[in-house]
């Protein structure tokens, strides 16, 4: 369910605080905001937000180019990919860029006459989101830009005509200084603003892309192909299950989940001092992510922290909880009663059952005691590091997400200790 955004009124208020305002011509008139916030095929003397900070003074002008060298509306000799990676790496190392590469490219995205651009900006805009997020500060603004394209293809469409029909009536030459493609060259702009949207809400809690390793052509790559092939990680189970009918068609259980749940055995995570408490390296994790979303496990794994991390990633990240929201009050309720936690788990759905299932056969091996004496993690150690990953608290008040918080763990404990899951052995 989308949340309404801040309205129109409000962006062009937040836009006249804190845009940067530029001057044209010899008596350097201001540019108004509509201006400012419309495509531009020059380049930029100083940057669209305002800043007191020399490097980004400076930066803010260079990566302007690199925009529009990946949208095609400026010639380089880079290929996209690494134009995308530098501009991304850029932003990624210094926070003061982030937002400012947002408002560029929320500016090439508006009122842009060639379709292909505007589809290559989107792109990069989808790209970014992958490794960081606005500022909260900015956030409400980006969410009511994107918000606006959510069913935008038939305003497009007219709006790039209108554009073009003006251009064309002020200087008939007009088009042959710009390509101008009403076709559509690719995907509709709504899939994309339906893919950011939901990508911005995620980062924003996440906070993008951790570790010491800067950004990767590959994660660039795999960043593009999630807009149209949904990601292993931040999908629903059910989209999960659809994306790997082609490749494991009896599977009732995601591979991903079976996969890294057998990694972390098979590297003797059940005899591993801390497991699913100390975690792997995150930039070992980040590069088995990349490797698992193309179907993948790597030969070369030793340490079962990483396997394990992973997969408590992919439990935390789901788009909905592997024990769905309108269950969460039950649980919540039951959390001292065994026959009762035991029955919530009944009344789940299908897929939602057997993944949960899964997991607590999975945690049960750890809890048996000839592993406890060499893991040091019992059954409410246990449920502690896996509660959060299996329920979600909606509350916004820190008195009752603390209060929840005990209650989550005794859930999964009355589950680990008394749940019976002998027909899960085997099922894959």
């Amino acid at each position: 369910t989308l949340r309404k955004p801040i309205s129109q009124s409000s962006m062009a208020d937040w836009a006249s605080k804190n845009l940067n305002m530029h001057t044209q011509g010899i008596f350097r008139r201001r540019i108004s905001v509509s201006n400012m916030l419309s495509w531009n095929g020059g380049s930029i003397k100083k940057p669209m937000l305002i800043t007191s900070n020399r490097t980004i003074k400076k930066e803010a002008c260079e990566m302007f180019k690199l925009v529009q060298s990946y949208m095609g509306d400026r010639q380089t000799r880079m290929d996209r990919n690494h134009v995308a990676l530098v501009t991304v790496t850029k932003c990624w190392s210094m926070q003061g860029l982030r937002d400012e590469l947002y408002i560029q490219l929320i500016r090439q995205t508006t009122d842009n006459t060639c379709y292909r651009s505007l589809a290559w900006g989107w792109e990069l805009i989808a790209i970014s989101l992958a490794f960081f997020s606005p500022s909260p500060k900015f956030q409400s603004y980006l969410e009511g830009y994107i918000y606006r394209h959510l069913d935008s293809d038939e305003n497009i469409a007219q709006r790039i005509k209108e554009l073009v029909d003006l251009k064309n009536k002020k200087n008939s030459k007009s088009r042959k200084k710009r390509k101008q493609n009403t076709e559509d060259e690719g995907l509709p702009i709504s899939t994309y603003a339906k893919y950011c949207y939901r990508k911005l809400q995620k980062v924003a809690v996440t906070g993008g892309k951790k570790g010491l390793r800067k950004p990767t052509v590959e994660e660039i790559t795999h960043a593009r192909n999630a807009i149209v092939t949904p990601s292993l990680f931040g999908s629903s189970l059910e989209e999960i299950m659809l994306r790997q009918q082609d490749m494991y068609p009896g599977n009732k259980l995601p591979w991903v989940q079976t996969q890294l749940s057998q990694q972390v055995l098979a590297l003797g995570g059940e005899q591993t001092e801390g497991i699913f408490r100390i975690p792997g390296d995150i930039d070992e994790v980040n590069a088995l992510k990349l490797q698992v979303d193309q179907w993948r496990i790597p030969s070369s794994l030793s340490d079962p922290n990483i396997p394990a991390s992973l997969l408590k990633l992919w439990y935390r990240e789901l788009e909905e909880p592997v024990i769905p929201q309108q269950f969460y009050a039950e649980c919540i309720s039951n959390y001292e009663n065994p026959d009762a936690a035991v029955a919530v788990v009944q009344l789940l759905p299908e897929l939602n059952r057997l993944v949960l299932c899964y997991l607590i056969h999975f945690l049960q091996i750890f809890a048996q005691p000839s592993n406890v004496g060499r893991t040091k993690m019992d059954v409410n150690n246990l449920a502690m590091v896996m509660a959060p990953n299996c329920l979600r608290c909606q509350s916004d008040d820190p008195r009752i997400i603390f209060e929840n918080t005990r209650k989550e763990m005794s859930f999964l404990r009355m589950l680990i200790v008394h749940l019976d899951t002998s027909f899960i052995k085997g099922l894959v």
